[in-house]
């Protein structure tokens, strides 16, 4: 893997670049092929380290942030995160390879595919939705969101834009602003 680590606030150590190295590299066993370059930015405010892994892979990008008072620990915390992560989306792919072959196996009928998943373990990813809600969209602008997410102590609000027409969502994000996310 290639890395690209660059430092906001914080000068990134030899040793700092090679604890990073070493603990994200270990995900590349679950790569087949390697990604192009991981991005790693770690800053620091107000004394907490924070660092923030990219990984892109073909059709998806995985990504992770932690914060911690120890720059180590935030490392440690966000491989861990990354690797649920691969783990979940090679789940999914696998799912998908196995539905996708049960299905040529049954227009075939006389053969039979097996496939063999190393090291995933289907109980860390099984998503459960508990809660499905449906309402009308009104249209507002962005002002009048945040104002209706506050209102209602949300973190987030799905909304349609009065000014484009489309489906926005706002949101609160971790440092007390707020973000707004609009489709192409």
């Amino acid at each position: 893997m290639k890395f690209n680590i660059r430092g906001e606030n914080i000068q990134v150590t030899a040793a700092l670049r090679e604890y990073v190295e070493k603990k994200v590299g270990r995900l590349e066993k679950y790569f087949e092929t390697t990604p192009a370059e991981v991005q790693v930015t770690m800053h620091v405010h107000r004394g907490e380290g924070t660092i923030e892994v990219t990984i892109p892979l073909a059709g998806v990008i995985i990504r992770a942030e932690e914060t911690h008072e120890d720059m180590y620990a935030a490392i440690d915390l966000v491989a861990e995160k990354l690797e649920r992560q691969v783990r979940k989306h090679k789940t999914k792919l696998m799912r998908k390879l196995r539905v996708d072959s049960a299905a040529k196996v049954g227009q075939r009928d006389s053969q039979s595919v097996a496939v063999i998943i190393p090291d995933v373990d289907e109980e860390d990813v099984d998503i459960d939705i508990v809660r499905t809600k449906r309402f009308d969209l009104k249209p507002m602008d962005a002002q009048e969101a945040v104002m209706q997410m506050d209102m209602l102590g949300h973190s987030f609000f799905v909304f349609q834009n009065s000014d484009t027409n489309d489906v926005s969502v706002v949101y609160r994000r971790n440092d007390g602003r707020y973000g707004l996310i609009e489709p192409k």
